[in-house]
């Protein structure tokens, strides 16, 4: 009996032989398989000494149903379930697109606003279509970005979220970036997402603006976890 529980915690800790601690903090699980996330906040997180995994890197990973109501919801059970049987450490993102003529849409179901199996262009035409007859000037909207991180044992340590205003423009500009960022303009630079470098848009962007929310909280937990070590 023993060796099998020995086993479960074998795999469900990734294939770690040493079972988590608060000191792993600076190893850090992105709770989704989104490459493209993945390197925007790896770039924001680096040079604090953070490193960031994706559950790409974890054959146990769970599948989280995003069933919330709110971002918050969403990005809390992605952390908490996935940190529970991981182990380790989660970051749980959660985001959107928010369109104020669409009261709100597409929302927490922004990544499937065309349907359970959408990719991003599909999203595009469709949100596109949604707003055929919506003057410039009534295209208004914003990014959502939630952040949650918990430990091992699904318990919640920091919880922050920020917005990025802009409106949608009538076709896509731009081939950076991804989700709806092609249609997103800017409206103080005059540009798309789509359009704005890497360099621009983590400093501007919803997800930027939460990261440095949650950078702070972090290093501040951190250096609280080491004082507890020493």
């Amino acid at each position: 009996m023993i060796w099998c529980w020995i086993l479960t915690r074998f795999i469900s800790w990734g294939w770690n032989l040493t079972e988590p601690t608060q000191r792993d903090l600076n190893e850090l699980v992105l709770g989704t398989h989104n490459k493209k996330k993945r390197v925007e906040l790896e770039s924001l997180l680096a040079p604090f000494g953070f490193r960031l995994h994706t559950l790409a890197d974890f054959q146990s990973a769970l599948h989280v149903v995003e069933d919330g109501d709110t971002f918050q919801a969403n990005a809390t059970k992605k952390a908490a379930a996935q940190a529970q049987h991981l182990g380790r450490w989660v970051l749980g993102e959660d985001s959107g697109l928010a369109v104020d003529a669409l009261q709100g849409a597409p929302g927490i179901y922004s990544s499937r606003f065309a349907g359970q199996d959408a990719d991003d262009d599909t999203n595009n035409r469709h949100l596109l279509n949604q707003l055929k007859d919506v003057p410039l000037d009534r295209r208004t909207a914003h990014y959502i970005c939630h952040m949650t991180l918990a430990d091992a044992a699904g318990r919640v340590y920091i919880d922050c979220e920020s917005t990025c205003r802009g409106r949608i423009c009538r076709q896509p500009r731009g081939t950076n970036g991804f989700g709806y960022d092609p249609l997103f303009e800017v409206i103080e630079y005059h540009q798309t997402f789509g359009q704005l470098g890497a360099s621009v848009k983590s400093v501007i962007s919803h997800r930027a603006k939460t990261m440095r929310k949650f950078v702070v909280q972090l290093l501040s937990l951190r250096a609280e976890i080491n004082g507890q070590a020493s």
